[in-house]
């Protein structure tokens, strides 16, 4: 690549240090020749600032008054860093040295991609796909989100079966890169999201706006995962289950959203009465927190309708149940799944 625009790689913080402190060196030793390194803060009550401020003076700090979440914080953040390229990264990632190049060159290469991101495997088992992201994102038609590589909590080992870039529906937070003219167009994050599932709805946008999302294979970054809520975590199952009602009431045509949000009611109730049954009973509270929120919220939402209205089907979508495809059929690697009922 002849020309290379300028990327700021922003990692979002919040009470990070021990993230901070083991994976910013892979981070800053990044080769990419047109690169500015910053670390937004979301209200860290640890020494997380002072670490990098003492160790890392290049890198830049960016405060946040408060915790705004994933979405709200970046929104602030991004709003002071002047660049042709974000890179969200989150602080659980390491990477190797020539991650950036690959994913600048696909999408210098393609002016209506908007954004991509990396193939991300597991930071502890290294030859596996890692759960937020695996090799690009897809969602079926109730809102349930998927990976090429990790079909609900399966992950497939990584055999080379991804290694050929390919258009998603969604391309993950862990590693989220965009023109930062495609940010500003589509106006970042929903901050009422928060946390979760942001970066799906963000897609969905910019594809109902033309663009694509892409998925490079050239790029591998490891990701730990849960290091700000671990899967098991209440407010995590929330947050899932309330952004994906929100995302779909904002996102799909309406007497389709009609329709498929009454159906994910009911599965959503299957989802609680089999954390009962688990004695899960703070998730089962969880999901039904979930439902009253979109519906206090639901006008609130339908307002954002009327500003991304669709436009165009988005590529990605599996016209069916995941649900239905991994439990009843069996299906629980993304190559069993039928290739005629993508959009």
């Amino acid at each position: 690549m002849n020309h290379y625009p300028k990327v700021a790689v922003v990692i979002l913080n919040w009470n990070g240090r021990f993230f901070l402190e083991k994976f910013l060196p892979s981070v800053y030793n990044s080769d990419y020749p047109n690169v500015e390194f910053i670390v937004g803060d979301n209200g860290s009550m640890d020494d997380s600032v002072e670490f990098v401020t003492t160790f890392y003076p290049a890198i830049r700090i960016v405060k946040n008054d408060s915790n705004l979440g994933f979405a709200g914080g970046y929104n602030a953040v991004l709003k002071a860093v002047e660049a042709d390229y974000y890179v969200l990264l989150n602080s659980d990632v390491e990477v190797s040295a020539n991650w950036i190049t690959p994913v600048v060159e696909l999408l210098e290469t393609n002016p209506d991609m908007a954004a991509a991101q990396p193939k991300i495997r597991s930071y502890y088992l290294r030859d596996h796909f890692e759960h937020a992201g695996a090799a690009g994102g897809f969602m079926d038609h109730y809102g349930f989100p998927f990976c090429r590589g990790r079909m609900l909590h399966v992950l497939e080992k990584d055999l080379g079966q991804y290694d050929t870039p390919c258009e998603l529906f969604w391309a993950s937070g862990a590693a989220f890169f965009i023109k930062r003219q495609h940010w500003e167009l589509s106006g970042g994050f929903d901050a009422d999201f928060f946390a979760h599932m942001e970066e799906v709805d963000l897609c969905w946008r910019l594809q109902l706006a033309g663009y694509r999302i892409g998925y490079c294979p050239q790029s591998v970054v490891y990701h730990v995962g849960g290091g700000t809520l671990p899967s098991s975590n209440p407010r995590k199952t929330y947050l899932n289950f309330r952004n994906s009602l929100f995302m779909l009431q904002k996102n799909l045509p309406l007497l389709e959203a009609v329709w498929v949000v009454f159906a994910r009611m009911w599965i959503d109730l299957l989802a609680l009465i089999h954390f009962m049954v688990q004695g899960k009973f703070q998730d089962a509270w969880a999901v039904s927190r979930s439902h009253q929120r979109f519906f206090l919220d639901f006008f609130k939402t339908a307002k954002k309708r009327k500003r991304h209205g669709p436009k165009v089907r988005p590529l990605g979508m599996y016209r069916g149940s995941l649900v239905w495809a991994f439990y009843i059929q069996g299906k629980t690697l993304f190559g069993k799944l039928d290739r005629r009922r993508f959009l």
